[in-house]
């Protein structure tokens, strides 16, 4: 490698995860010091060590930049954070992944590096030769050639020296920093085993990715051998993770899931038939499989909602993400000029926009949500979910050139559904009380002035309201129905474990509250309900105004929440409920087996049965 060459001049950070091997971690550190290429950073994620890791990566010459988590999240959570980390606060081009028992030799980044720069095409990965304290090829990542590669792809690899790989583990694994931003983080939920599998699949299922023999690094483990020799507790896993990865993820292509499951299938019941624990595997197998089929992997920003050290910028790069790629964002000229010199507590608005909304709803519920309201919000920030119509988009100009409140306008690239829209304007919010309000509602004039202050002033995390429902002519509400609600913190943490206890269109929330659980993830159709279960276990304080303060339009929403969609996502909630152990077993089954009636029923019966349920 050249003074030259492209890579010579790209910030190269590692990352290296630790537990409990302070002696290991010590010679991982020396070895990362001893590279013929110097690093431009370390950073070393302590998974809540007991043995003084995380001292002895502080006091080592290298200069880390050393975190401890509070809680041992395994090897998925930590890559995670560290990952996050070296992208948003060393400005990595180049991230290298290793845990604390690899000892890389002294040429084995510059070995990588070379290979990027005479590729011809833009490696996503790279990925060392791992060998065992006996300079044997270590089995336990040992990577195949990739499937179906090309004619020339495979010329290109034998000129060089290399393989091209569909998958690898994070033993010595080099990542392009773009293509981390492009596609977010690995899921932090695995823990253990099979994070690195995805994840790189995940960034190989399109691009290049090579093994390369010239980068040598030392596997330091206890025993030369697999994961099939001996899992014990972790056989389970190895089971969830694996149907996690092929089945929940998009990472594989079909025939690639259906060839690596056999593959997979076959070599646990090798391990199952040579095992002198028969029994304590079977019964792994089983809650491994129960527990991938109940419920995907939890989002990784809500993993990593209660670790400081990592949880804001594993959220942004989630968040930039999900997005796909960059937010465009613009402001009127009162975005700065205004310093909330009103009376009373600063507070935004956050409203989102999609291609499916209309743009006369739109301008009403703009109008009804400012310059109408007793106390008017000191900011709007509009989200634009995607492409929109140009009738839409014309409308969201004339809101942004507002010149009576501060306007935000923040695009999406494209449709990334609610909840990512609605994470993408948190980061763009500027204060901490954040009223929701959708774009074909209308926000009563008292609302806010009912609202804000219980979160000012009396200190609840969240406020939701009644709200009355119209259907086209929002001049004349009194006619439609009012969707009543608790108001007692103790009624809505019951009401919970049934049913969605606030309106999500009437909320009024504290910034920071929302963001300490994960903000909102995705889970279409209770999005809302779900971010409320998991404040309320976090011990939030809610409640409600028993009052409509919100005109909510009704048109074809009886519709909407019909068929498997809207079913699929009740199992999901209902499977992660239990799972966090909001909900017990038998409540889990009753709600489904009555969501599960609702959402098939003709539209008609599903309305009747809804007003039935909520009076």
């Amino acid at each position: 490698m050249s003074a030259g060459t492209p890579t010579a001049r790209a910030r190269v950070v590692a990352v290296v995860v630790t537990y409990n091997r302070r002696d290991l971690l010590r010679e991982c550190l020396d070895g990362l010091a001893a590279q013929t290429r110097p690093l431009d950073a370390v950073v070393v994620i302590d998974n809540a060590s007991t043995d003084g890791s995380g001292d002895v990566a502080r006091a080592h010459p290298i200069a880390a930049d050393v975190r401890t988590l509070g809680e041992n999240l395994g090897g998925a959570g930590g890559f995670t954070g560290g990952m996050a980390l070296a992208l948003d606060e060393h400005g990595a081009d180049w991230l290298w992944l290793m845990d604390d028992d690899t000892i890389p030799r002294p040429g084995a980044l510059e070995a990588l590096l070379d290979v990027v720069d005479a590729h011809p095409a833009p490696l996503s990965v790279l990925s060392s030769a791992a060998v065992w304290t006996d300079g044997r090829d270590h089995p336990m990542n040992s990577q195949r050639v990739r499937p179906g590669a090309g004619v020339r792809e495979l010329a290109v690899a034998a000129r060089l020296g290399v393989t091209p790989i569909r998958t690898a583990s994070f033993v010595s694994l080099l990542l392009r920093a773009e293509d981390v931003r492009t596609h977010g983080l690995p899921y932090a939920d695995y823990f253990i085993w099979g994070d690195d599998s995805e994840y790189s699949g995940r960034l190989l299922r399109d691009g290049w990715g090579v093994r390369v023999p010239a980068s040598v690094v030392e596997h330091r483990t206890k025993l030369f051998g697999s994961w099939e020799a001996d899992p014990g507790d972790r056989f389970y896993y190895e089971i969830r993770n694996k149907l996690w990865l092929y089945w929940r993820t998009t990472s594989f292509r079909w025939w690639e899931r259906v060839l690596y499951q056999g593959s997979a299938t076959l070599g646990w019941l090798g391990t199952i038939r040579r095992s002198p624990n028969k029994g304590l595997l079977l019964r792994h197998l089983r809650h491994g499989v129960l527990d991938a089929v109940a419920a995907p992997p939890r989002p990784t920003a809500e993993v990593l909602a209660g670790e400081p050290a990592v949880a804001d910028a594993v959220r942004e790069l989630e968040d930039a993400a999900r997005g796909g790629g960059e937010p465009r964002v613009s402001e009127n000229a009162r975005w700065e000029a205004d310093a909330a010199t009103r009376p009373g507590p600063a507070f935004s608005v956050l409203l989102p926009v999609y291609a499916g909304d209309d743009a006369a709803a739109l301008r009403r519920a703009f109008d009804s949500a400012t310059r109408e309201q007793e106390l008017p919000p000191d900011e709007v920030v509009l989200v634009q979910d995607g492409p929109v119509p140009a009738a839409l988009a014309a409308q969201l100009a004339e809101l942004t050139a507002s010149d009576d409140v501060a306007v935000r306008l923040v695009v999406l690239p494209r449709n990334v559904r609610l909840a990512a829209a609605l994470q993408a304007g948190l980061a763009q919010s500027r204060h901490e009380i954040v009223a929701r309000v959708d774009a074909d509602d209308v926000s009563l004039p008292s609302r806010f002035a009912r609202q804000v202050p219980l979160v000012a002033d009396e200190g609840y995390d969240v406020v939701g309201s009644a709200m009355r429902e119209f259907d086209a002519d929002d001049a004349a509400p009194s006619v439609g129905r009012v969707r009543d609600v608790v108001t007692e913190p103790d009624e809505i943490a019951r009401a919970a474990r049934f049913r969605n206890p606030l309106n999500h269109p009437t909320v009024v929330f504290r910034r920071s509250a929302v963001l300490a659980v994960g903000g909102y993830t995705d889970l279409p159709y209770m999005e809302d309900y779900w971010l409320w279960v998991r404040m309320l276990r976090a011990g939030a304080r809610v409640t409600n105004v028993a009052e409509p303060l919100v005109l909510y339009r009704t048109d074809g929403v009886f519709a909407r929440r019909g068929g498997i969609a809207p079913l699929r996502s009740d199992w999901r909630f209902q499977s992660a409920a239990h799972r966090v152990g909001f909900v017990t077993a038998a409540e889990a089954a009753r709600n489904l087996a009555l969501r599960t009636a609702y959402r098939l029923v003709p539209t008609r019966l599903r309305e009747a049965g809804f007003r039935l349920v909520s009076r």
